[in-house]
């Protein structure tokens, strides 16, 4: 009995000397650590981070929503604080060359959480005299001039397509928070919000591109241009924001038959295609500020016809000199191969008609071809004329294209034997 109270004794010191060196060994690195990083600073690259953003890219011309959580700043709970606004707890606010001094207040009473917003309001400079429209629009370029300190809604500073907003806050006299995040041009987009329009509807063209906001209270505008197959000069559309701030941009088209274009109307035929640009001036990196880029959509107006029942060709025949239509040919003897087009839309209609002759053995003999133009509804004869020369039984190939280098089928090809003695 007394031997076993010993070991329990001799193994109680043993844990207790382990716990005490295992509690050392760790105290050691972590006091290392808080004695190395006396002065710190937090990226908002850190999730952790007690600054925050509304956004992670922002426009050149966005509104910049900034959040500090600070619960040691919430001085008095039934009050709503201000940081910022003295020595101990300094904010600046910079883009590229730019800073202001800022405060922000607590989103409520009790929060330690505080929060504002900067507007940026571009660099005119770097579209210069043509501007983002190519018509000399530019945005303000604007920075706040603060009575000692902005904030937390007044804030104005000037920054490039390609830039980066900052927030440092002093937390203490030894401890600065940092955060950032970045400015970047946008690539536009174009569509139009249905792929096809009765002849004589509205259609609604859409240009989304943040980089086109540059006044966030406002509600911006710009031209861009349409036009139709019927009215290839086309018409001048406003672009009218859908809200403040948001970068989305609409137009509606008037769509008629019987008038010429004026306005936002446009003149089209039934089956036009109708064409929307937008000239995109503010590209992001690796374009240079010089560069643009032409974005284009199309839909269609009227009712549409299946491509190859455009222009059907039918009844292929064999007939000679005088009319008449042959059902076999003599070596030499010069005939015509004929075939009946008829143009199915509503519009003028632009075609090549092609014939191939090849032998019994697939290998092609002639080809040759008409080109020209239909009427609406327009019914026409084509003919390409042939002459064997030798006996044996050819093949003729019928095409109808939209042109010779344009092989787009208006028609199902026909074929014709050509029995030849």
């Amino acid at each position: 009995m007394k031997r076993r109270l010993s070991q329990s004794h001799e193994t109680l010191i043993l844990v207790t000397s382990l716990v005490i060196c295992i509690a050392f060994i760790w105290y050691l690195p972590l006091n290392v650590y808080a004695q190395s990083n006396q002065n710190v600073t937090i990226s908002s690259g850190i999730s952790s981070s007690p600054i925050q953003f509304d956004k992670k890219v922002f426009s050149w011309t966005d509104r910049v929503g900034i959040t500090i959580y600070a619960p040691d700043f919430n001085s008095d709970p039934n009050l709503i604080d201000t940081i910022g606004d003295t020595e101990d707890d300094k904010i600046n606010v910079c883009t590229t060359g730019h800073c202001i001094p800022y405060k922000l207040v607590e989103t409520g009473t009790n929060t330690g959480v505080f929060s504002g917003y900067v507007d940026l309001t571009g660099d005119p400079s770097q579209k210069g005299a043509s501007g983002i429209d190519g018509n000399g629009e530019n945005p303000s370029g604007m920075t706040s001039t603060c009575n000692t300190i902005c904030g937390p809604t007044d804030g104005m500073l000037p920054t490039t397509g390609n830039d980066g907003i900052s927030v440092s806050f002093e937390y203490s006299r030894d401890q600065t928070v940092t955060g950032s995040a970045l400015i970047r041009w946008h690539m536009g987009e174009i569509q139009w919000l249905q792929p096809n329009y009765s002849s004589s509807s509205q259609g609604t063209l859409q240009i989304v591109d943040p980089d086109m906001s540059i006044v966030p209270d406002a509600i911006n505008k710009f031209d861009t241009n349409v036009w139709s197959d019927s009215d290839s000069g086309g018409i001048k559309l406003t672009m009218t924001e859908t809200d403040k701030g948001t970068g989305v941009f609409q137009g509606t088209v008037d769509f008629t038959t019987q008038y010429p274009s004026s306005g936002n109307r446009l003149h089209v035929s039934d089956g036009d295609t109708v064409t929307g640009q937008y000239i995109d001036r503010t590209l992001p990196p690796p374009y240079s500020p010089s560069d643009q880029s032409k974005l284009t959509a199309v839909t269609t107006v009227g009712t549409l016809l299946p491509p190859l029942e455009s222009v059907p060709a039918s009844n292929a025949r064999i007939i000679d000199s005088t009319g008449k239509e042959l059902d076999k040919v003599m070596t030499d003897q010069q005939v015509q191969i004929v075939s009946d087009v008829t143009n199915k839309l509503n519009k003028d209609q632009e075609f090549a008609y092609l014939v191939q002759i090849q032998d019994s053995n697939g290998i092609t003999l002639s080809l040759s071809w008409i080109t020209g133009s239909l009427l609406p509804n327009q019914s026409m004869s084509l003919s390409q004329s042939w002459s064997p020369k030798s006996p044996g039984t050819y093949t003729a190939q019928i095409f109808v294209w939209q042109g010779v280098t344009s092989p787009n089928a208006l028609s199902p090809p026909l074929t014709l034997q050509i029995p030849t003695s």
